[in-house]
């Protein structure tokens, strides 16, 4: 029998400033990474997409990458998360995202467009090459 899967708490801010990424380019997939410390998310990094075609794929820009990383660490920041976008998808990850998914104590968190004025917002973490989905709350 597995372990119930904990509820994850993201801070109400940090999710305005996803969903706002999400909805600067509602054509293109956006990407980024969120840090933590002491396991409680505290930042969130957007980071360029350089995929070849963003509205269906997104790539992070190394150099960028690199740079909020650096920051992670002078800060004593984790990763926490990775997320992106889904503009025409549902917030289930993509064959390519679990492909592409190397983080595996990171939490991938999806924000999907696909849903009528209304965002959708899941995340997710690696269990033996799948994704599982995590409930995520809100915090203060």
């Amino acid at each position: 029998m597995p372990d119930k899967i904990k509820e994850i708490s993201i801070p109400k801010k940090i999710i305005q400033n996803l969903l706002h990424h999400a909805q600067q380019t509602p054509e293109q997939e956006v990407c980024g990474l969120i840090s933590s410390k002491n396991e409680i998310p505290v930042r969130s990094y957007p980071i360029k997409n350089t995929a070849d075609k963003p509205e269906s794929f997104f790539n992070l820009d190394a150099q960028q990458q690199i740079q909020a990383m650096a920051h992670m660490r002078d800060n004593n920041e984790q990763l926490f998360a990775i997320y992106h976008s889904h503009p025409t998808a549902p917030a289930i990850p993509s064959t390519t995202d679990i492909e592409q998914a190397n983080y595996p104590e990171a939490l991938y968190i999806i924000i999907s467009l696909n849903t009528k004025g209304v965002l959708e917002l899941r995340g997710y973490q690696i269990d033996n090459a799948r994704f599982v989905e995590v409930p995520l709350c809100l915090s203060h």
